[in-house]
């Protein structure tokens, strides 16, 4: 977890919903389309954006019998506990670095 170290404190008072909006699947464009001038929100959406793609990816996958309901399951419950902790982070003007994610996130230029 990363604190407000790397972000202006007012860009992050004011963005912290936008911000926490990253993690509630499709809305994670709003931020991405808005907020594209806050440094704070970008970071969170970049994040929320994988944890989008993955969640569509397990979406296919879920229509492999058998071991894609397991994985639905499995990883859709990494997800929910993953996203909520990044929402909750998020609205307390918090970065957190979720693992595997953030070195995805990185290879997004917005």
């Amino acid at each position: 977890m990363k604190k407000m170290d790397k972000f202006d404190a007012n860009d992050v008072e004011e963005n912290k919903v936008f911000a926490a909006l990253s993690y509630l699947g499709i809305l994670v464009l709003i931020p991405l389309l808005v907020k594209k001038d806050s440094k704070f929100a970008m970071e969170h959406a970049k994040q929320g954006l994988v944890l989008f793609i993955i969640e569509m990816i397990l979406w296919v996958i879920n229509f492999i019998p058998v071991l894609g309901q397991i994985l639905w399951i499995v990883v859709g419950i990494v997800l929910l506990i993953v996203s909520l902790m990044g929402l909750i982070y998020a609205l307390q003007g918090k970065f957190w670095k979720i693992p595997f994610v953030y070195d995805w996130a990185q290879n997004f230029k917005f």
